[in-house]
């Protein structure tokens, strides 16, 4: 029994290491990780509390208000009261401050922030101001409200990416796909299939999630219910295109665990899951963008939050009908139906 044991032992570890696609990646993917990280959270001193500032075009540093020499704040200029105002609803940022005027400062905060009644206390204890308050307009939104979006969403990407690469590298390692080949089938045919199967069974699964949390939590519902159903559906479509195309060519279900992970890390920090990314770097807020999460969230979030129409999110759902049809179309081309 011992040495059936080692034997099996042995092979593995052998199998393992001469995957020098999969032993790369375990090696480097950990350590971008780490180095994603420090790069995003490290740096002095990180604020707790964010604030949009209107200035009036004048720069913060130039305002003499001791409120925004408060350290662990990240002030950061906004030229629109009327686009900001929501930011606070949603509990995007913790507060508004127009200083444009400023003799006479005021504010726009969240009754329902923990982190807005902080800085209420801070502003209260302020003598070189008045800063008259305002309330923000239509519902304010609770932080449960806004994550309800980005939880499913990281539920589906997940499901997307990694249900269905894994399967495809499997089919191709134990021939299955070889087999297939020697069919009529084309790839194309056999790509579309995949994405339904997954799309019909993450949909299934989304649905019953979001209904049981509705039930329990009771969270924010504004818009259309069918509206957000073709959001979901075009994110998915796009999320498992993408799981695809990564799969399309590789053999090993190591080697295609590290670019799963190398897709869908990004997203789950830089798509608005847990924290919204206002206030950061417009490169930052660039780049997030061109995460399918991304525009599936925002579409999510407008319909929910803010009740919006078909007229509001087409931009988004424009974005990822795109993506997905470029993610089949290269996943098609290069499909491989077995390792070589």
């Amino acid at each position: 029994m011992t040495r059936r044991f080692l034997a099996v032992l042995k092979a593995r570890n052998l199998e393992f290491l001469r995957d020098r696609a999969a032993l790369g990646w375990n090696i480097v993917l950990p350590v971008l990780i780490v180095i994603g990280m420090w790069f995003i959270f490290s740096g002095g001193d990180k604020p707790l509390f964010k604030v949009a500032v209107q200035t009036g075009g004048m720069p913060i540093a130039q305002v003499d208000l001791a409120f925004l020499k408060t350290r662990y704040v990240d002030f950061y200029a906004v030229s629109d009261l009327e686009q900001t105002e929501p930011k606070v609803a949603h509990n995007q940022i913790d507060m508004l401050l127009d200083v444009s005027v400023p003799k006479a400062p005021r504010y726009w905060v969240n009754e329902t922030s923990p982190k807005g009644y902080i800085l209420e206390k801070i502003l209260a204890g302020e003598t070189d101001a008045h800063y008259s308050r305002a309330t923000v307009t239509g519902r304010a939104i609770n932080y449960i409200d806004w994550l309800i979006p980005g939880v499913l969403g990281m539920n589906m990407m997940f499901s997307c990416l990694f249900g269905v690469g894994y399967v495809i590298v499997r089919y191709r390692k134990n021939g299955f796909l070889k087999r297939l080949n020697a069919t009529p089938l084309k790839a194309f045919e056999f790509i579309a299939a995949q994405v339904t199967s997954r799309l019909l069974l993450i949909m299934s699964i989304t649905l019953i999630v979001f209904i049981g949390t509705k039930l329990l939590i009771h969270f924010y519902m504004a818009g259309s219910y069918w509206l957000l159903s073709l959001d979901a559906v075009l994110g998915a479509v796009c999320m498992i295109s993408l799981g695809l195309l990564v799969a399309a060519r590789v053999g090993s279900e190591e080697f295609a665990g590290g670019l799963l992970n190398l897709a869908s890390w990004p997203m789950m920090f830089l798509s608005g899951v847990w924290f919204s990314l206002e206030g950061s770097p417009m490169w930052i807020q660039g780049i997030a963008k061109v995460f399918p999460l991304t525009q599936m969230l925002d579409g999510a979030r407008k319909i929910m939050l803010d009740g919006a129409g078909l007229a509001d999110i087409w931009p988004q759902l424009l974005s990822m009908a795109c993506m997905s049809a470029l993610f089949l179309g290269l996943g098609s081309f290069g499909f491989k139906w077995k390792n070589e």
